[in-house]
């Protein structure tokens, strides 16, 4: 939901991570991997915690960079670079989990590969979007889709902090927009 404290002051809207795509897709990769974790680790195996924590992490920096962006858009900078920074983490879980078990990690000559590319790309996913791959019984399948999640999440976060960094060079910071809010009630008042 978008807020906006003042819709005439100097705060401006913010909020609004649900319809992020990026925020959307950590969804589903912090489910998936609820259920990746509980299905094929050992229950009292510490790489739960770490990995469910790292997708977790992906997921909540998006939320609160997004609503810090009306006061601070060096804060909402730095907690999607979080964001992104947690989900490579997680995504070095995923090729441990693979490579510990010599399976394989898919790339682009696997023959699943083009499927996983256009499922990844699927408008308005959600997690029943990759349910059968997720919750695939070969862990193989599992861990590749999450890997494809990943790797779509964090290309979608650079290319956020990019559009970040341009907006912060367009329109400047809080204290740039307070000066402006200043002068301009100064000069209504004359």
């Amino acid at each position: 939901m978008d807020k906006q404290y003042n819709p005439d002051g100097f705060i401006p809207k913010h909020g609004g991570y649900e319809r992020l795509i990026t925020y959307q897709k950590s969804e589903v990769i912090y489910d998936g991997t609820y259920y990746f974790c509980k299905k094929y680790f050992h229950p009292y195996d510490r790489t739960i915690d770490q990995m469910i924590q790292a997708a977790r992490s992906g997921k909540q920096n998006i939320i609160e960079g997004s609503m810090a962006s009306g006061t601070s858009k060096e804060t909402e900078i730095k907690l999607t670079n979080v964001a992104r920074a947690s989900l490579e983490e997680l995504l070095a879980d995923y090729k441990d989990f693979l490579r510990t078990r010599k399976l394989i990690i898919w790339d682009k000559k696997h023959s699943y590969y083009p499927h996983l590319t256009k499922l990844l790309t699927t408008p308005d996913a959600s997690y029943e979007t990759y349910r059968k791959g997720i919750e695939n019984p070969n862990p193989e399948v599992s861990a590749n889709v999450m890997i494809g999640l990943i790797n779509i999440t964090s290309f979608l976060l650079a290319k956020q902090l990019k559009t970040l960094e341009k907006e912060f060079l367009l329109e400047g910071g809080l204290r740039e927009r307070m000066s402006q809010a200043r002068i301009d009630v100064r000069r209504k008042q004359k």
